[in-house]
């Protein structure tokens, strides 16, 4: 009989430990960019990050200047990621010089070289190692997608897996 109560009294206390350390994680000093803005908002200046490429070369947003930018959170294990992957590297096929994908994986820690190799995605990919940008952009679901025009500004949102049309309706102004 005491069993029960004292399993439930552990997941409570392990769950609380949890939430306390996610909590606290937001409070740690921004390291890559500008300051915490926890909810990127359409019309405002898109906030900036330096992150690793995949071939371990600093990559800025700032660098994207003048040009639009289809910004993609996604990660290894989520099956809607998966599943747009193809139609975003057909997108950047098409899109030529016309506008930049860049797609950030929030699980760097996984086989993310084997993921790019197996879906042989060619445009880049960075690394958010310590969560921070994910932070910024206020990032609650992936794949969570942006737009950003070319004057750094946060112009569309999407929550969720495109397809290669609604992709292409996404970049439309």
């Amino acid at each position: 009989m005491v069993k029960k109560p004292l399993a439930i009294s552990m997941v409570v206390v392990v769950l609380m430990f949890a939430l306390f350390a996610a909590m606290d994680k937001g409070s740690q000093p921004e390291t890559s960019g500008s300051p915490v803005v926890h909810a990127a908002e359409t019309g405002k200046p898109a906030p900036t990050f330096s992150l690793l490429n995949m071939e371990g070369k600093e990559v800025k947003l700032e660098d994207y200047k003048g040009k639009k930018v289809m910004l993609n959170f996604w990660a290894t294990w989520c099956p809607p990621c998966k599943a747009e992957m193809p139609a975003m590297q057909q997108l950047y096929e098409k899109a030529g010089s016309s506008f930049e994908i860049l797609a950030i994986a929030i699980d760097p820690e996984n086989d993310v070289t084997g993921f790019v190799n197996e879906y042989e995605l060619t445009f880049p990919i960075l690394l958010d190692k310590n969560g921070t940008v994910n932070s910024n952009y206020g990032i609650i679901s992936i794949p969570t997608t942006f737009l950003i025009d070319e004057d750094g500004k946060m112009q569309k949102k999407h929550i969720g897996m495109m397809t290669l049309e609604q992709m292409e309706e996404f970049m439309e102004p």
